[in-house]
């Protein structure tokens, strides 16, 4: 049927289709329009591909489902995998924390086995500079004998170079809490190789080296210094020996060797010595040195190596002279000084009063004896102010100058004896002005 309602396209007219049904005795016919026919073709188009892909869903759900479940393991694992790496990471940065903490605290007992060490040396230390001292090796005027290096310095130095290692220790603790962590975690998106920062055991092996040559360098000038003494202590002994020895005084050594036979009877069981480090060695062998030079000092100082009218005029030297009261020659067995009436005389080392009051020529005279063999007289006095059996020092007034027994005008006549004969008193003064650097 081509009645209804037309129209051109490109200029020819679309005839309309007709669709119709017949049912019986009814007949029912419908146009059919285009937007219809592309509405069923769209629906028949959906359709199919929505059937498509119900059944592709039904044929390959299981490879989907295998594909996804796998997809998921593998990440599971890559995730486990970092896992298991991070804590293998931490494990090793915790090891190597715990050995750097053991590191530092075995750096810290050797230090402070070395200050226990030096505390115990600061004691020693102490005790033989106080006897080099005592001794005159460490005054400030200069009057040792050896000339290589002054020694005066020694004692300042060490006593400032005694190792108080506390302000260390606290500088040590600073700069180990300073910087950067032992160790960083590396980020968790990469576990690739992270290179490692200076470690806490490696920056404490830095600082406790140079501690460690500081203080080494602190014991080897206290060793240098240590082995100059030493030397000195010697010098100085064997000069004092040296002057002894011609006046046929017997030196320490001696006297040891004389007594070794009342000290046989001494034993026990040999043990090692507690320390054998050069060091120890080196104080043991100043302690040497400064017990011999005490032992010849003392013996030394107890000897009438002094003047004792010092600035007095000589009035009469010892030897032969005329005699002023018979003319004819005759030996002068001492040294006569001029001094002024009641004028206090000291004797010129310490000793025991042997004698004290009138003895014959020498009018009021006291001697006493100095041990070794040798004593002196002090003749002359006008009062004797001593008694027999008194122990005097070089201080001690023991009279005052006069002119009593055979004296023609107040003076002091000064004797020395060795083994009950007269010698010179000069020679006792000579040597004494060359000891004066060694005794007081």
């Amino acid at each position: 049927m081509n009645s209804g309602h037309q129209h051109r396209v490109f200029g020819r007219r679309a005839q309309e289709h007709i669709l119709i049904l017949a049912s019986g005795d009814k007949v029912r016919h419908m146009t059919v329009r285009p937007w219809m026919a592309a509405l069923a073709f769209c629906f028949v188009g959906v359709f199919s591909i929505g059937y498509l892909l119900a059944t592709s869903y039904l044929v390959l759900r299981d490879d989907l489902i295998g594909a996804t479940m796998a997809r998921q393991a593998r990440m599971q694992h890559d995730y486990e995998d970092r896992i298991a790496a991070l804590r293998a990471q931490v494990d090793r940065i915790t090891s190597r924390q715990l050995l750097d903490q053991q590191v530092v605290e075995d750096k810290v007992d050797k230090l402070m086995e070395q200050q226990m060490a030096l505390t115990s040396r600061h004691g020693k230390l102490d005790n033989l500079l106080d006897r080099a001292e005592s001794s005159g090796l460490t005054e400030k005027n200069g009057a040792l004998p050896a000339p290589s290096s002054p020694v005066q310095s020694f004692a300042p130095d060490i006593k400032d170079k005694r190792a108080s290692l506390t302000g260390g220790i606290e500088a040590i603790e600073r700069q180990l809490a300073s910087g950067a962590p032992a160790d960083a975690t590396p980020d968790n998106s990469t576990l690739a190789y992270v290179p490692s920062t200076e470690t806490v055991g490696d920056r404490a092996d830095r600082i406790f080296s140079k501690v460690t040559l500081s203080l080494k360098d602190v014991e080897q000038d206290q060793r240098n210094r240590v082995e100059q003494l030493t030397s000195d202590a010697g010098h100085a002994a064997s000069a004092i020996e040296t002057v002894l020895t011609r006046f046929k005084i017997p030196v320490p050594e001696e006297t040891a060797a004389a007594r070794q036979e009342e000290e046989s009877a001494i034993g026990g069981p040999y043990l090692e010595p507690e320390s054998n480090d050069d060091f120890n060695n080196s104080l043991a062998a100043l302690d040497g040195a400064l017990t011999r030079l005490e032992a010849v000092r003392s013996t030394a100082e107890s000897l009438p190596f002094r003047n004792p009218a010092i600035g007095k005029e000589v009035t009469s030297p010892f030897g032969n002279r005329r005699d002023p009261f018979l003319g004819r020659l005759a030996l002068h067995s001492g040294i006569d000084f001029r001094f002024s009436p009641g004028e206090r005389i000291r004797p010129t080392a310490p000793g025991k009063v042997i004698a004290a009051g009138w003895t014959g020529g020498y009018g009021n005279m006291v001697e006493v004896d100095h041990g070794n063999g040798i004593s002196t007289r002090y003749g002359h006095m006008s009062q004797v102010l001593v008694k027999v059996g008194d122990t005097v020092g070089r201080n001690n007034v023991i009279g005052l100058a006069g002119s009593t027994g055979r004296s023609t005008g107040t003076h002091l006549h000064y004797e020395v004896r060795q083994n009950g004969q007269a010698v010179d008193p000069v020679y006792f003064m000579n040597a004494g002005v060359k000891l004066a650097s060694y005794i007081k």
